[in-house]
């Protein structure tokens, strides 16, 4: 018989270390670690590697081989964006890159959404399952909750008006494996796509949302830290805010989202032409 796991000292039947376990997924934790870290090149070598282990090695522990032609990231990303001179030509030569191998796994490639001529563009992360399955950003859970908060300051993606309008699109155009941070190679590799793609939908103001569209965005992480104060990317005035997907977890932070939202507003008002 298999003992019950245990749990500081408490042993624990499967009904409750499936609770923690869920809890721990809400509260955000994506990968087990221990309590004190572990240096791996300081163990002994096991026998049954040592061999192996103690063979010269082909290249040099710095520096890695060259990747193969047309597979290293963003190696011809820049030239490509660069001679896309509209969104459809840009979502063509972007499709067509190959410089990302999660592409192989995504059921979709999904490009954007909303209005193109929008004041306010909204960069996000990665799709999501629902995402990958439609071929549009922002359509899951997290997507409604968008759409609801863009909605209660009268914006939206369907709004024909682009003073009311949203244009949408994401860092990575295809979803990483089970829904998994998009990695810093992976975010380099697309960022002239995602430049070229500002440039040529041309908002007014750029809404960052999660830490991946702030690294693209503005070479840091740390959304929590970042949110609500107004900067500048791509050229254009900037707002990072908390991803509708943390809010769905953390529904506490929804105060502050909806303070970052009428921040919005407010610079909106402040851009619109005097009514005579």
């Amino acid at each position: 018989m298999t003992a019950d796991p245990t749990w500081n000292g408490v042993a624990l039947d499967a009904a409750t270390a499936l609770a923690l376990l869920d809890w721990q997924r809400e509260m955000g934790v994506d990968e087990p670690m221990l309590d004190a870290p572990v240096d791996r090149f300081a163990e002994p070598i096991r026998e049954a590697g040592a061999e192996i282990a103690r063979q010269p090695a082909a290249v040099p522990p710095t520096a890695a081989p060259p990747p193969p032609p047309g597979q290293a990231p963003g190696a011809d990303a820049a030239q490509m964006a660069a001679r896309a001179g509209t969104l459809a030509e840009l979502a063509a030569a972007q499709q067509a890159h190959e410089g990302l191998d999660i592409r192989k796994g995504a059921r979709s490639f999904v490009f954007a959404d909303g209005n193109p001529a929008a004041r306010v563009l909204v960069l996000g992360e990665a799709p999501g399952e629902e995402e990958d399955r439609q071929g549009r950003p922002f359509v899951g859970r997290a997507g409604q909750l968008l759409d609801q908060m863009f909605a209660a300051i009268g914006l939206s993606r369907t709004a024909p008006d682009p003073d009311a309008a949203l244009y949408i699109f994401n860092v990575l155009p295809w979803r990483p494996p089970g829904n998994r941070r998009p990695e810093q190679a992976e975010i380099d590799a697309m960022l002239p796509f995602v430049a070229r793609h500002v440039e040529l939908a041309a908002p007014e103001i750029v809404v960052l949302l999660g830490n991946a569209a702030a690294q693209a965005a503005l070479g840091q992480q740390g959304i929590l830290r970042l949110r609500g104060q107004w900067t500048t990317a791509f050229g254009r005035p900037a707002l990072p805010m908390t991803h509708p997907a943390y809010l769905l977890r953390n529904p506490v932070a929804k105060r502050e989202a909806w303070a970052d939202l009428l921040s919005l507003k407010v610079r909106l008002m402040q851009g619109q032409p005097a009514q005579p």
